[in-house]
């Protein structure tokens, strides 16, 4: 049990004279500010500061890097590895209410966004201009809490992660300071490159307020298809031949049978109850239906029946809901269950492998673990159907959980493709970077020397001291 920080009534009281009331202790209030959408068991910050511009947050910062008291960013709360949890207390800065799309420029193909706006919100006010912005995690989650855990999803593997698709940051450092880490130009060779330093930072090294982001035009034509496979080898077989083809697919996703079963339910679809592969097609009308006809003869090798594609925008909603809906089905699975989600990536000439291997250990335990995953670029998630009450659930997907982890860095892959490192994967980044952690926490001793930003996260202790 970590004790409040003594500095911590001077800090709220200085906060509030700068925010009034926006500057809130209330019991409620700080609990929903110290969780995610994780398994990872809350813990609420001391108080709660609701900003409204890059000033405030600049102002707020200055206030707790003073006392040296922990600020811990707050937008959406979808992170799925404990990034919100004031593990020291603190100051949560939440930034919804920065919520306003400043600048649409057409012609270049990029925007800037407040760090509040969210990807729905983004597209709907993009539509009329015939632009969209294509990163998609699943959760409408905020642009600065995707820049900030750098964000993937269902789309990556036409349009690339966060990471490709950010331009430039304004960050407000740890001390107060404001920087911008580049501007709009599509390239420079121009000092160090702050923008991707920060992409992925997690809140540890500065709050992110304002994003410049590309944009691309919204295609002709899309068509979205199913297709099953007796096995789920010949699933991944099609995607990695698929891809090998060069086949320009925008969206390549697997659900296994356990989790086909439970959108079935959940989503009232009516999917054979095999290994299933979630597609779209981006491109002209023709391009579209050429993608298509490739696919399904490609998948027709691997034993596939029933590939339906379809260019009807409600039947695409419709499957790409059930899609992102896949964790609240897995939920349902069970009565007063929780969802412990975890993910790893791997090279994708070895993604069978990992899948396979994967999926023994998941046939020889008790726990419900449905698989899905962007295959397209090698990355799949597990669901952990888990009571957290109960410490031998707990103890197994902690097990089952680090068997994924260590088989997908065997496989030169990662401990997370997409979730971030939070508090759940910060003991493997030794395993996976070596003495570059040493690097990292250098990092970040230089740029936050008293530790105040979103402590406990990414940088594993040992590192940290």
């Amino acid at each position: 049990m970590t004790s409040r920080h003594p500095k911590m009534d001077q800090v709220i009281s200085e906060l509030t004279e700068i925010l009034g009331t926006r500057c809130s202790t209330a019991a409620a209030v700080r609990e929903q500010h110290g969780k995610d959408e994780s398994w990872h068991f809350p813990k609420a910050p001391d108080a709660v500061c609701f900003a409204r511009s890059t000033e405030e947050v600049s102002r707020i910062v200055s206030v707790c890097a003073t006392h040296k008291v922990p600020v811990i960013p707050f937008a959406a709360g979808t992170s799925l590895e404990g990034h919100v949890n004031a593990v020291y207390g603190g100051v949560s800065i939440d930034l919804n209410e920065m919520n306003e799309i400043l600048r649409v420029s057409p012609e270049d193909l990029d925007c800037t966004v407040q760090p509040g706006v969210r990807r729905k919100q983004l597209n709907e006010y993009l539509r009329d201009t015939g632009l969209f912005f294509p990163i998609d995690p699943g959760a409408d989650a905020s642009i600065g809490g995707m820049a900030s855990t750098r964000a993937s999803g269902t789309n990556a593997v036409r349009y690339g992660t966060m990471r490709e698709n950010i331009l430039s940051l304004k960050v407000v450092l740890p001390d107060g300071r404001v920087i911008s880490t580049g501007h709009r130009a599509k390239k420079s060779a121009a000092g160090y490159d702050l923008t991707k330093l920060y992409i992925g930072s997690e809140g540890t090294l500065g709050i992110i307020t304002e994003v410049t982001l590309r944009l691309y035009g919204i295609p002709e034509a899309i068509s979205a298809a199913t297709v099953s496979f007796p096995d789920i080898e010949g699933a991944i077989k099609s995607v990695i031949l698929t891809i090998q083809s060069g086949i320009p697919v925008a969206r390549i996703e697997l659900l296994d049978e356990v989790q086909v079963d439970a959108v079935n339910r959940y989503s009232n679809l009516d999917l054979a109850v095999q290994p299933t592969l979630f597609l779209e097609f981006h491109g002209s009308s023709a391009s579209v239906q050429e993608q298509a006809e490739q696919v399904s003869a490609i998948c027709s090798e691997f034993g596939a029946e029933g590939f339906k594609w379809t260019t009807q925008a409600e039947e695409r909603t419709k499957l790409w809901q059930a899609r992102h809906d896949a964790a609240y089905a897995a939920m349902a699975l069970r009565n007063g269950a929780q969802i412990w989600a975890t993910d790893v990536c791997v090279p994708i000439s070895r993604l069978a492998d990992c899948i396979l291997e994967t999926k023994k250990d998941l046939a020889e335990s008790f726990l419900v673990a449905p698989l899905v995953g962007h295959v397209g670029d090698g990355n799949f998630h597990l669901s952990f159907v888990i009571k957290k009450e109960n410490p031998e659930e707990l103890k197994e997907a902690e097990r089952l959980n680090a068997r994924l982890i260590e088989r997908a860095l065997s496989m030169d892959g990662t401990c997370t493709g997409e979730h971030g490192v939070g508090l759940g994967k910060k003991k493997y980044m030794y395993m996976e970077h070596g003495e570059a952690v040493d690097v990292m926490a250098a990092v970040k001793r230089a740029l936050d020397p008293d530790n105040i930003m979103n402590p406990g996260k990414i940088i594993p202790d040992r590192a940290a001291e």
